[in-house]
């Protein structure tokens, strides 16, 4: 396969970009005690350094599930009212570490800033509340999809694009 010009390198990069900053929540997979895959989600900040951070009550599966196994996945995915062909929506999906931040920290105070400014006023009353969480999301790889023949992985750290092709999905 061909490198990727810059012209379209950064055409990619702004489309993931922007496909992530459209949506205020990200869709979430976890795994129960007994490795039973759930699928949620919850409204997050991103942090400057990529990660994201999460507010959620110990009411919902999830959170029990994030103790328990401290991984996720999370996917931001384009609508389907504006995708051509929905075999083939844009997807961004980051396999992610996952720890608990303690309340009696900075990051912590620094995390709910975050998600005020992001997600609004709810998250003071939340946080009033003692059975919300705060956890965060640090992206260990990524995959971003455009298209048919169009996926990439993507390093979280730099942002670097690689296309999947064929010979990878050969090995």
């Amino acid at each position: 396969m061909a490198e990727l010009s810059n012209e379209r390198l950064e055409q990619l990069q702004q489309g993931l970009s922007q496909l992530q900053v459209s949506c205020k929540t990200l869709l979430l997979s976890t795994l129960s005690a007994d490795t039973v895959p759930e699928l949620s989600y919850a409204p997050y900040a991103k942090s400057e350094q990529g990660a994201f951070y999460i507010f959620i009550s110990e009411l919902a599966a999830h959170t029990a599930n994030l103790q328990c196994h401290p991984v996720a996945t999370v996917l931001f995915i384009q609508d389907e009212r504006d995708s051509r062909n929905l075999y083939a929506r844009e997807r961004l999906s980051w396999r992610c570490s996952v720890r608990k931040v303690e309340r009696d920290t900075k990051e912590y105070q620094q995390g709910l800033a975050l998600l005020t400014q992001a997600q609004g006023q709810m998250v003071d009353m939340l946080r009033t509340l003692a059975d919300f969480h705060l956890f965060v999301l640090v992206p260990q790889a990524g995959s971003y999809v455009v298209g048919f023949g169009q996926a990439y992985d993507v390093e979280p750290v730099t942002g670097l694009l690689m296309h999947i092709d064929e010979q990878r999905l050969d090995r």
